[in-house]
């Protein structure tokens, strides 16, 4: 039995798809994901409204960043380089009926994994509560706000992983729309939840809880038609014996924690902002959501799209598409971080107060956030050279060499945040701006490591062309910054503006600071077609 509407290979009898080109494929990704990170905004500006940076909106944020980080472990981190790579080998071998068999046993394995894993998480949420924000116990109230709103928000891990593990599939697969898509659900139901369901609780921040775990129901249905277009809806069989799933857990346990090392960097930042002063926790989120824009939107969707790629390169030993596809992903990054990275740093306090500083989201909220995001900024290129470096070795199923890397940057920015924190805390209250500071600075010890690594196995190689790309990219960056500070006014005329007068404002300055780049990128010589890279069959 075949897979519908796939061609088969007569000589091998392997299912093949030709697939649109990873440019395409990565604007796709971006579209849907931008939609989904413009509906995050939206509904960050709703929460910052609602709760603010206030006890309440640490509480909630804990309870909303265990499972989520979690989620990045199991769905977006270790699994998903661990499964795409063996579901290509499955592929390439030729049989729909042993990929099925693959997808039901490991949907058996994660989803038991995963229930237990809540159920006991539900059951034990006040030692949850003590181990990620142990500097709560001293405040009765906040400490019990947290744990109950754990019991409400980890079940979501379950639903968000299964999530993950089917828009894994539908990747593998070419359909890269519908995962990107679907985190809109999240934002939508967190928006609803602050804005209708609020008022119907005795303590309104629930509704917010709540609404992280209706979102993980509905985001989960939402995939399962599309599967079932393709004929590989899961169903579910508990088998640790098989060989595929072996090959997997294999895979994953070690990556658990080499995979996402800039998650569990994160996960200790609000481990030790639980310390700080009430705020720190949500200074630090709103600035990390600003600085994950960018990456979200571009750095994911470009890694997203080439893993499966890579995968198949490698499976069919096309070692110049390897490279050629690798070199492509560090110069798209590049194309957006660099920029980006620029016009955080500069534009911080206007973006926060444009978007959060209204209601219960104080003036000094801002310039709380402002510093952290600045110094999340320092790091932004290096978060999204990891995203596209590190699948240079999941497609080879190396995961031990990724793992080391992980190590070192843990380590090293465990010690950073020490380093860092204690002297902003005892000079300037701003301890919370270490955490991010150390966090940047082992993001781009994680990313060197890699891109050394690569360049040393002789599996990269920088192409032709790196030299003028270069020098047009800075020189577009510097002509950016400029026409970005000359545009913009000073952090008190930004507040005096109304909302729609600042939203104008930002807009014209983005614009023109866009604008300005592209246009010092085509006088340079910068075509779309350069951007253009080798396509693959998945």
């Amino acid at each position: 039995m075949t897979s519908p509407n796939k061609p088969q290979d007569s000589r091998s009898g392997s299912t093949t798809q030709k697939t649109p080109g990873l440019l395409r494929s990565s604007a796709t990704v971006g579209f849907m994901t931008m939609l989904s990170r413009v509906l995050g905004l939206v509904r960050d500006i709703v929460i910052a409204g609602f709760v603010g940076a206030s006890a309440n909106a640490d509480a909630f944020f804990v309870a909303f960043k265990i499972p989520n980080f979690l989620r990045r472990l199991f769905a977006e981190g270790a699994f998903s380089q661990a499964f795409v790579p063996v579901l290509a080998d499955y592929k390439a071998q030729g049989s729909i009926e042993a990929v099925r068999a693959l997808i039901n046993r490991i949907a058996g394995v994660l989803g038991g994994v995963l229930l237990l894993i809540s159920g006991v998480t539900v059951l034990a949420a006040p030692i949850v509560a003590s181990i990620f924000a142990p500097g709560f116990i001293g405040d009765p109230y906040k400490f019990q706000l947290t744990t109950q709103m754990i019991r409400v928000t980890f079940p979501y891990l379950f639903l968000i992983s299964m999530t993950g593990f089917c828009g894994a599939i539908l990747n593998s697969y070419g359909r890269f729309s519908v995962p990107a898509f679907t985190p809109v659900f999240l934002n939508l139901s967190l928006i609803a939840a602050a804005t209708l369901a609020a008022p119907w609780f005795e303590e309104p921040v629930f509704a917010l809880a709540w609404g992280v775990f209706l979102a993980g129901v509905i985001q989960l249905l939402f995939q399962l038609p599309f599967l079932y277009k393709l004929d590989l809806v899961p169903k579910p069989i508990w088998d640790t014996r098989d060989e595929g799933v072996r090959r997997i857990m294999k895979l994953m346990v070690p990556a658990l924690f080499g995979v996402s090392v800039s998650q569990i960097n994160l996960l200790l930042d609000t481990v030790l902002a639980s310390f700080l002063p009430t705020g720190s926790v949500s200074w630090l989120y709103y600035s990390d959501r600003l600085a994950e824009l960018p990456l979200g939107v571009f750095g994911i969707a470009i890694a997203t799209v080439i893993l499966p790629n890579l995968s198949a390169h490698k499976s069919a030993s096309r070692d110049q598409q390897f490279t050629q596809t690798l070199d492509w992903a560090v110069r798209c990054v590049l194309l957006i971080a660099i920029p980006s990275a620029v016009a955080l740093m500069l534009l911080a306090e206007p973006i926060l107060i444009t978007l959060f500083q209204y209601d219960a989201f104080t003036v000094r909220d801002v310039g709380m956030a402002a510093w952290s995001l600045r110094a999340y900024s320092l790091g932004l290129i290096a978060f999204m050279l990891i995203k596209v470096l590190a699948p240079g070795y999941y497609a080879r199923q190396d995961i031990a060499t990724p793992v080391s890397i992980g190590i070192k940057a843990m380590v090293a920015n465990m010690i950073l945040n020490f380093l860092f924190v204690l002297p902003l805390m005892h000079y300037w209250n701003m301890g919370h701006v270490g955490l991010a500071l150390a966090t940047s600075v082992a993001a781009w010890l994680n990313a060197g490591l890699l891109l050394r690594g690569l360049l040393k196995e002789g599996v990269y190689h920088f192409q032709k062309g790196w030299l003028p790309y270069i020098v047009r990219l800075l020189a577009a960056t510097a002509i950016m910054a400029g026409v970005v500070l000359y545009s913009s006014p000073d952090s008190a005329t930004w507040l005096d503006w109304s909302w729609d007068t600042r939203a104008l404002k930002m807009s014209m300055v983005c614009g023109s600071g866009v604008l300005f780049y592209l246009f010092i990128h085509v006088l340079g010589g910068t075509r779309l077609h350069q951007l253009r890279a080798p396509s693959a069959q998945l």
